[in-house]
C-alpha cells in the first residue's frame, strides 16, 4: 500500500504531518516508510510539544548553512533559484529525507513527545510530496 501526501509550505518551517500519516495507516502491524520527493526539504522525527524546539532547530540550521547572499557563503556556486537555493540543499543533506517507523495495530509507535515533521528549507511557497508506503509485518 502506498500513498502520496501533499504538504503546502510557505517558507522555512517544521510542518507536523503526524496526523496525516496516521490517518492513512491500515489497522495492522508493520512498518511505515516515508520518503520526501524533493532535494531542498527534509523529514524528521522531533519533539511535538514545545514549538521552541522547532524554532531552535531552524535557527541552528541557518547558522550551519546561511543564505548564499551572506559574506561567509561567497563560495556557493549554485544560486539558480535565489540565495536560499544551495543552503536548502545543504540542510537537506544534514537531515533525513526518509523515515522508517514501526506501526502496531495501525498506530505509529512514536514516543510521547514525538511527531513527524516535513522541514521546509526554502523561502518561497512549495507544494511538497511525501510518499508513504506501508509494509505489513
Amino acid at each position: 500500500m502506498s500513498h502520496i501526501l501533499t504538504i503546502h509550505t510557505h517558507g522555512p518551517a517544521c510542518h507536523d504531518i503526524t496526523a496525516q500519516v496516521q490517518a492513512l495507516l491500515p489497522a495492522a502491524d508493520g512498518v511505515a516508510v516515508l520518503f520526501v520527493r524533493h532535494s531542498s526539504c527534509s523529514l524528521l522525527v522531533q519533539e511535538n510539544a514545545d514549538p521552541d524546539v522547532r524554532a531552535d532547530l531552524l535557527d541552528w540550521l541557518n547558522r550551519l548553512a546561511p543564505r548564499a547572499d551572506t559574506p561567509e557563503m561567497g563560495w556557493v556556486r549554485h544560486r539558480d533559484e535565489g540565495p536560499d537555493d544551495m543552503p536548502a540543499h545543504l540542510k537537506a543533506a544534514l537531515l533525513p529525507v526518509s523515515l522508517t517507523l514501526p506501526v502496531q495495530a495501525g498506530r505509529l509507535l512514536l514516543g510521547t513527545w514525538q511527531g513527524i515533521f516535513l522541514v521546509e528549507h526554502r523561502d518561497h511557497p512549495h507544494r511538497r510530496q511525501v510518499t508513504l508506503s506501508f509494509l505489513p509485518g
